[in-house]
């Protein structure tokens, strides 16, 4: 059985097709998904969607970048991060790709999310991109500061980046988790990377309703097709789907302490 680490339901909900894809998803033997949160609808959707789904989705909330110059309610997301449903924190982060400009308050938001995730022992969902300096100076406060399960400190998703920023990750004791982009033409570079992970660190997802994965590419993502980016990681690792879906799931599991 597979678990998508990273999915996001809202469009499904919106457009009326999410037991549609929920249904894909069951077909596909994808028998868990987090919810992510990252403003305010989205985190209340993303608890709502585990209550009516207990053990197949699982919940999770923050603010994410696009929100730091918003005044977030963190008063509000420290009641959500209190439910038990409620399995991690985020996501959050930086991306300085296209709101450079906001990277202060970026930085401060995100390191806010860093104490609440020390507070409530529960894992961190990063997002990083074109911010590697300041996420690993950021996340490396946080790894200093955890009390709980060195296991379940976090995880970067949607990886992109080169090998040495992998390293930097996974030495802090992240987790790291690969998006359908590896399956992407152009990225013999990060299939380099996802080779070069642990077994025991490593995650898949879709962030649906994103990026979605060869061969479905044209159609909106879906958590049916995490199954595509597991595939791609056996063919990488020299092991077989199945394994690959028990190990992910295993990973998963531990991490958000399912």
């Amino acid at each position: 059985m597979f678990i998508d680490s990273h999915a996001h339901f809202d469009r499904f909900v919106k457009d009326g097709t999410f037991e549609e894809i929920l249904k894909h998803a069951r077909d596909a033997q994808v028998s868990e998904m987090v919810a992510i949160g990252g403003n305010a609808p989205a985190n209340a959707l993303s608890l709502k969607l585990a209550q009516e789904h207990p053990g197949r989705i699982h919940g999770c909330a923050g603010y994410d970048r696009d929100e730091a110059t918003e005044n977030p309610d963190m008063s509000e997301l420290r009641e959500l991060l209190a439910d038990p449903l409620v399995k991690a924190v985020g996501e959050t982060g930086l991306d300085y790709y296209y709101t450079a400009e906001t990277a202060a308050e970026q930085k401060k938001l995100f390191a806010e999310h860093c104490a609440l995730a020390v507070e409530f022992g529960k894992p961190l969902v990063v997002h990083s991109r074109d911010a590697d300096e300041d996420t690993i100076a950021i996340l490396r406060d946080y790894a200093g500061a955890w009390k709980g399960n060195p296991a379940c400190l976090g995880v970067l998703h949607c990886f992109t980046r080169e090998t040495s920023f992998a390293q930097q990750v996974l030495d802090l004791g992240l987790m790291i988790s690969f998006s359908g982009i590896v399956t992407f033409a152009n990225a013999d570079p990060l299939r380099k990377v996802a080779a070069y992970v642990p077994d025991d660190r490593i995650l898949i997802e879709t962030d649906s309703p994103y990026l979605t994965p060869v061969p479905m590419r044209g159609r909106r993502n879906e958590p049916a097709f995490v199954v595509h980016v597991a595939k791609q990681l056996a063919e990488l690792k020299g092991t077989s789907l199945e394994s690959m879906a028990n190990l992910t799931a295993e990973n998963a599991r531990r991490l958000f302490a399912l």
